[in-house]
């Protein structure tokens, strides 16, 4: 039997779904306040996000699993972003920040519209952990100083926030750097003795306590202050025209990364526990949830690893719990905000500090420096764009690196010759120097990419190499034939190309022909007038035999 709308739940799951919802509400609601603050915005923002777009989301998306939410690297790409635009906390910056939200979720419905999806796959993993590693280092500065209580401009460029860190060292508080000890030693010490405890909870409780006990606030210890009760109301921001179209680059910044991210932990965790999903209605599900965030309060939601890591441990294989979530946080800012107006600010920082050092990258960094040190080299060049040019410079680097790497590697496909031993034996056995031939008179090639504007110039050349390397006189090859079974299409300019390669091949006396040609490929050639004189193999074997055993 299945319970409501909500995908795989069912009467023997369900009280598992809400005891996981239970745990998520108690991590999301530091979390959240912790962003909001990083964001430049107050608590309720990040309260509000997990409302309205935490059950729209649940209930459009086709992940049963991806938990939607505010997370450390849109937090710090809205305070970048809108940061020069607004001071932090003012009327303007909040209304510029819910503006924002509304233009991703604009257009994540457009790239679902659209089926964009496939645009993610231009952010590879070296460039997503370098990019979100960079921002995560941005976010620790801010996050130590808290914990040490030193006052810094988070809204500063990377840089100017380090240096006032450091300069403001001198300054630390004794009871505020006690408290993030105390903190991160419950946070971590936490973890290896029981990870279903919400230990993020349990620091922000304690914390509470001593801080009313001990009065820490007239040791010089910040709290988080009032908070305006109340739930979620409909708004429109009021912004000019132009800023509206000022906040579009880092609006689009914020889809790109929410798509790459989002979209790979929905099919990671789909393919791991079997289920189907659907970016393009997952991009919908993130647009109406941000699209419900700007408009009742909240800021621009994304997917989090973390968090979706943490359900799926807890044994949830369903949207509710982020339901669940919504619910509570609801009770919470009508009935209980003043709960969280003693909550010590350092014990914040920690919490998020502690969530944030994992993003660092450190184990992938390595990983990839011992894999393959050109993608750890782009990985770093993304990591020091995002921390020194900032966020939105960042993600263009990224997307300039991704298509230069694609160009590269795509202007060098594999151009094999094949040797006859490795046509017969099944297996892809070039010809050697001794041998530089795939039969007397013979030479096959085999392109092994779809031959376009970038690469089309190394086929010509690679197959005139073969020619040559042939021989002359009674050696010389007479047939060069192109294996085209990797070949899946053929632009104008590689059409050229082919037709030059043609025309060299027939002022040298020597026929062309095509094997293994895909039907749709074949379909191409022929429209672009490439077959010509060519003679079409089934196979390669079957090339050899023809031209070694010729009719009559």
């Amino acid at each position: 039997m299945r319970v409501g709308v909500l995908t795989g739940l069912d009467r023997h799951n369900i009280v598992t779904e809400l005891v996981a919802g239970i745990t998520l509400l108690a991590i999301a609601v530091p979390l959240n306040i912790g962003y909001a603050q990083i964001a430049g915005l107050p608590p309720t923002a990040g309260l509000y996000a997990l409302i309205v777009p935490g059950i729209l989301y649940a209930l459009v998306a086709s992940s049963r699993q991806v938990v939607a939410s505010p997370d450390a690297a849109a937090a710090a790409l809205v305070a970048s972003s809108i940061g020069g635009l607004a001071a932090a906390g003012s009327d303007g910056y909040l209304a510029m920040a819910f503006a924002q939200a509304i233009l991703c979720g604009l257009f994540f419905v457009a790239f679902s519209a659209l089926k964009l999806g496939f645009l993610a796959n231009f952010l590879s993993k070296p460039i997503l952990v370098g990019f979100v590693g960079g921002l995560a280092l941005d976010i620790l500065v801010s996050q130590v100083a808290k914990m040490l209580g030193v006052s810094i401009d988070s809204g500063a460029e990377f840089v100017d926030k380090l240096a006032q860190l450091i300069t403001g060292l001198p300054t630390t508080n004794l009871f505020a750097l006690l408290i993030s000890a105390g903190s991160v030693a419950i946070l971590l010490g936490g973890r290896r003795l029981a990870r279903a405890v919400p230990w993020a909870l349990v620091v922000l409780v304690l914390t509470t306590l001593v801080d009313v006990w001990a009065d820490l606030e007239r040791l010089g210890v910040k709290v988080l202050g009032s908070i305006e009760a109340g739930p979620p109301t409909l708004s429109w921001p009021d912004l000019p025209l132009s800023v509206w179209i000022a906040l579009i680059p880092s609006a689009l910044a914020l889809t790109l990364v929410t798509t790459a991210e989002g979209l790979l932990v929905a099919r990671s965790y789909g393919e791991k526990r079997r289920y189907e999903t659907s970016p393009n209605r997952d991009l919908m599900a993130f647009g109406v949830g941000n699209v419900a965030a700007g408009l009742t309060g909240g800021f621009t939601i994304g997917s989090s690893t973390s968090r979706t890591a943490a359900m799926d441990q807890a044994g949830s294989r369903t949207q509710l719990p982020s339901i669940v979530t919504a619910v509570g946080t609801l009770l919470l800012v009508l009935f209980g905000t003043a709960l969280l107006e003693h909550i010590p600010n350092p014990a914040i920082g920690a919490v998020v500090a502690v969530a944030v050092v994992p993003l660092l990258g450190i184990a992938e960094f390595r990983r990839l420096w011992s894999q393959d040190r050109g993608e750890f080299a782009v990985g770093a060049v993304c990591f020091l764009g995002a921390v020194f040019l900032g966020p939105i410079t960042g993600i263009a680097v990224a997307f300039i690196l991704s298509l230069i790497l694609l160009a590269s590697r795509a202007a060098s496909p594999p151009v094999d010759v094949l040797s006859r031993a490795g046509i017969e034996s099944g297996a892809l056995t070039p010809v050697t120097a001794t041998q530089p031939t795939t039969a007397p008179g013979l030479v096959i090639v085999r392109f092994a990419a779809p031959i376009f504007f970038a690469n089309s110039t190394e086929l010509g050349d690679r197959a005139r190499q073969a020619v040559r390397a042939g021989g002359s006189g009674d050696t010389a090859v007479q047939h060069l034939v192109l294996d085209l079974e990797a070949v899946t299409d053929i632009d104008v300019t590689g059409a050229e190309n082919l037709q030059s390669l043609i025309d060299w091949l027939h002022d040298h006396q020597v026929a062309l022909g095509y094997s293994r040609v895909r039907p749709e490929i074949l379909a191409r050639l022929n429209h672009l007038d490439l077959v010509q004189d060519a003679t079409i193999y089934p196979t390669n074997r079957a090339a050899i035999e023809a031209l070694e055993n010729p009719p009559g």
